[in-house]
């Protein structure tokens, strides 16, 4: 066992012209800056970046010097991400976060392994790397978390995207700290670029009206531009220039009133937000983010100089409204350092696995609670989910303890012969105690009770709780209500729910968020013949069934794949099937099961319900697993992970019939294609396989179910 961390190792990058000085800082710098001052992680946390001066807002920064900074021939941004790469590797970083510059994101994540934050400050669309959904979508993939400063900013990003994706970010806003009450002078202030995108010619033609109309006001402008094209000019303004962060805020501090009339769509406006902290009055415009700045603020209905006037104009007038609206602003500061940068460690705890969790990094301790099957006397070893997780978490290095819950039950019933939940619940806390899992994973079961759950987090916090579930969930199977009630049961309280159907499926019946995926794995030791090799004496074979615990069909019960079998048949009369759990024949079960298999060279693969996308009960890895050419609805869409030279695809039932016809002549390319399935269903959905990807997903890493 290791220690749990106490410290986190983080690495800040930052775009290489933002400048991270003392006197020139801009909004990123800032915000990191600010931010790290009072992370709990600051003391390994190192921040990088290109700049020319050395007064460096924070000791832990490292200048990257660059060659190539004025070169028009040879890229900056190729010699700043090399050079960054030979410095990230040297070091075991457990967070890499990188600011505003997804080009740099993809040179990086392409050659250092690591867990990456991806930071936006400004328009996504606006910028190299994140225009195209492609792009975007890229980036999704290739960080834990994507974090945004405003919401404007996140929907932008998300225009065009699916929604859902959102649960992969984020809104940490730039921040500031509460300042001293400061008595206030007549001044009017304007921070920013002194250009039309600021809108400082609006600024200009209402303060020059206003200086005129009230002489004892002054106005002052903090900020610069490199391409002037507009001067205010009277005797009651004054241009101060570029002004360090400190000297702004005192400045703020002492003057009533603070305009920011941007025309530009504002990823946030970080001067709204330190005038309204400072106790200015402040006028803004409605884009972009300014609005997510503050709740105290003027915000002008129309973008002209006459509004921007009239509303200044009110305020130096009425001074209980200025006063009213300044202490309001000064004692309701909306973002606050000392909160988000809670929010913000949290993040980055939540991105790395392990993180204070008592467990060795390679080795889990999990509790893998499912139906053993004593009562059915073990019939179903061979299709047992539950058998093939602990043998793929035991294989992949974990250690497992396997509980039965349906079995406790029976085994365990009072005097009055009614089994008693109560009892398994106190068996389940102490086992708990005794074991402390860092995972438990669960499945098809209703007999673990909510306050259980609560007890486990309460004995350990980290613990991770994954429900899976392997049934149909299609709205159009009158048998999935049942089943989606079971898994709404835990579905909210778990923080992991893997499924055998796309997720989108059920998006409307249940908060899909945290469900993910799963392909049916296959076992060495149970899918372990080899069809195609050997000299089977029927055609094709199906198997069905009224449910696993069932040993027979239910009386009475419709089924719409028998129409479908009866359909079938007739168009294959020369065709040797072996249907069972059809035309009165019972549904067979473990070693019969697997005979009967092995004696035929195809295998249908038809689920119960409408053809649905992914989902297939687990009779495909009994199929494909073992060697038997497969045929399946396309509409279930496993062409996503089979081709045409792996698996069958059927368009409708004539469509079947035929290839069911031509398949059995042909021995040569069924051999092929079914050995070709077998093998590719073993390399992408293996019990290593799959058991893996279920641990990375519940414990947060990035994950891609085949590849």
């Amino acid at each position: 066992m290791i220690l749990p961390k106490k410290n986190l190792k983080i690495a800040t990058i930052l775009p290489y012209k933002e400048n991270y000085s003392y006197n020139k800082a801009s909004a990123a710098s800032l915000w990191v800056s600010e931010f790290f001052k009072k992370s709990k992680y600051k003391k390994d946390n190192i921040i990088y970046g290109h700049t020319t001066f050395n007064d460096f807002l924070t000791n832990n920064y490292k200048n990257i010097k660059l060659k190539n900074i004025k070169s028009r021939f040879k890229s900056t941004t190729s010699e700043y991400s090399k050079k960054l790469i030979n410095e990230l590797n040297k070091f075991n970083f457990d967070l890499i976060e990188i600011h505003n510059r997804p080009q740099l994101l993809f040179k990086i994540v392409s050659q250092v392994n690591n867990r990456f934050i991806f930071y936006f400050h400004n328009d996504p669309l606006s910028m190299k790397g994140s225009k195209t959904v492609k792009e975007r979508l890229k980036i999704l993939e290739s960080v834990e978390k994507i974090i945004f400063v405003s919401e404007w900013v996140r929907n932008r990003f998300f225009l065009n995207l699916d929604k859902k994706l959102q649960t992969k970010t984020e809104i940490v806003y730039p921040s500031v700290n509460k300042q001293k009450k400061l008595k206030k002078n007549k001044n009017i202030i304007f921070v920013g670029r002194l250009n039309y995108s600021k809108g400082y010619d609006i600024f200009k033609e209402a303060i020059v009206r206003v200086l005129e109309e009230f002489s004892s006001w002054k106005a002052y402008s903090l900020g610069d531009e490199d391409r002037r094209t507009i001067f205010i000019k009277h005797k009651n303004h004054k241009e101060l220039g570029f002004l360090n962060h400190k000297k702004t805020l005192s400045i703020l501090n002492k003057s009533e009133i603070a305009v920011v009339p941007s025309r530009w769509d504002e990823p946030f406006g970080r001067t709204s937000l330190e005038a309204s902290s400072c106790g200015c009055a402040t006028i803004i415009s409605n884009r972009g983010g300014l609005t997510e700045t503050t709740d105290k603020a003027v915000i002008l209905k129309n973008l002209t100089s006459n509004d921007l006037y009239l509303e200044i104009k009110k305020l130096i007038k009425n001074n209980k409204k200025r006063r009213y609206l300044q202490s309001q602003s000064r004692n309701n500061i909306k973002h606050l350092i000392s909160d988000n940068t809670k929010f913000l460690d949290q993040i980055r705890e939540s991105c790395v696995p392990f993180f204070k969790i008592n467990f060795n990094k390679k080795k889990l301790k999990i509790i893998n609670i499912y139906n053993h099957g004593q009562k059915l006397n073990h019939r179903l070893f061979n299709i047992s989910l539950g058998k093939k997780f602990t043998n793929g978490f035991i294989r992949n290095g974990h250690d497992v303890l396997e509980i039965s819950d349906r079995d406790f039950l029976r085994n365990n019933k009072s005097f009055s012969l009614i089994p008693s939940k109560s009892n398994f619940q106190k068996f389940l806390i102490e086992t708990f105690k005794n074991y402390n899992p860092d995972i438990i994973f669960f499945g098809h079961t209703k007999n673990i009770e909510l306050n259980t759950f609560d007890e486990f987090k309460s004995i350990n916090k980290n613990v991770i709780l994954s429900q899976w579930n392997e049934d149909p969930i299609m709205s159009s199977l009158n048998y999935s209500k049942q089943n989606i009630s079971n898994i709404k049961l835990y579905s909210d309280f778990v923080d992991h729910n893997f499924i055998t159907t796309d997720p989108s499926v059920i998006k409307k019946e249940i908060n899909t968020d945290n469900f993910t995926f799963f392909f049916v794995p296959v076992d060495r030791n149970i899918e372990s013949f080899e069809v195609y090799k050997m000299r089977p004496k029927k055609d094709l074979f199906y198997a069905m069934s009224h449910g696993v615990n069932r040993a027979t069909l239910k009386d009475g019960t419709e089924d719409e794949r028998i129409n479908f079998l009866d359909n079938l048949v007739k168009k294959i009369p020369d065709v040797k099937y072996d249907f069972y759990g059809f035309s009165n024949k019972q549904p067979i079960w473990g070693n019969e099961f697997n005979n009967a298999l092995i004696n035929s060279k195809m295998g249908l693969n038809l689920s119960r319900g409408k053809p649905t996308k992914y989902y297939s009960s687990n009779r495909i890895a009994s199929i494909m697993g073992n060697g038997l050419l497969t045929f399946i609805d396309k509409k279930v869409e496993m062409d996503n992970f089979f081709n045409n030279n792996e698996i069958i695809f059927y368009n409708n039932i004539n469509d079947l019939a035929e290839k069911i016809k031509f398949y059995s002549k042909n021995e040569k390319i069924r051999k092929k294609i079914a050995r070709n399935g077998k093998i590719k269903y073993f390399k992408l959905f293996n019990e290593k396989k799959i058991t893996k990807y279920l641990i990375d997903i519940s414990l947060g890493n990035k994950a891609l179910l085949f590849k």
